[in-house]
């Protein structure tokens, strides 16, 4: 249980990083902030659902893109989140794109660097 609770604030976390770079680093990528924790919500249920999902469905007909299922989750679920009012909003398909590219790559290190740096810890404090 304590694991997926980690698991979940990571993702919380590297999702909202994400959401946040975008929006500096992209002009037409907007944060209404009244609407960035349903965003941050919305984006990583998506996420945590459509991964699984759109990964079984190229296993089954498309392996030759099983690589992209982490852009093509992120680019769905950043479609979703975009649909919920006073969060996200996204103009323009080369944003779009950046955006995907923004989020899937932080997201992405986020998950894989967050854990090592709690276990390292948590290593730290079995050793004491």
């Amino acid at each position: 249980m304590i694991r997926f609770l980690i698991r979940t604030l990571i993702s919380l976390v590297t999702v909202a990083l994400g959401l946040l770079v975008a929006s500096w680093i992209l002009p037409d990528f907007h944060i209404e902030w009244g609407g960035f924790l349903i965003a941050i919500v919305v984006f990583t249920i998506a996420q945590a659902v459509l991964g699984p999902f759109i990964f079984n469905v190229a296993r089954q007909h498309a392996s030759a893109i099983l690589g992209g299922i982490g852009l093509v989750s992120t680019f769905v679920a950043l479609l979703i989140a975009s649909l919920f009012p006073g969060g996200i909003t996204i103009d323009g398909w080369v944003t779009w794109v950046l955006a995907t590219l923004t989020i899937w790559i932080i997201t992405a290190l986020g998950t894989w660097l967050l854990p090592l740096i709690f276990l390292k810890e948590k290593v730290k404090g079995a050793k004491a």
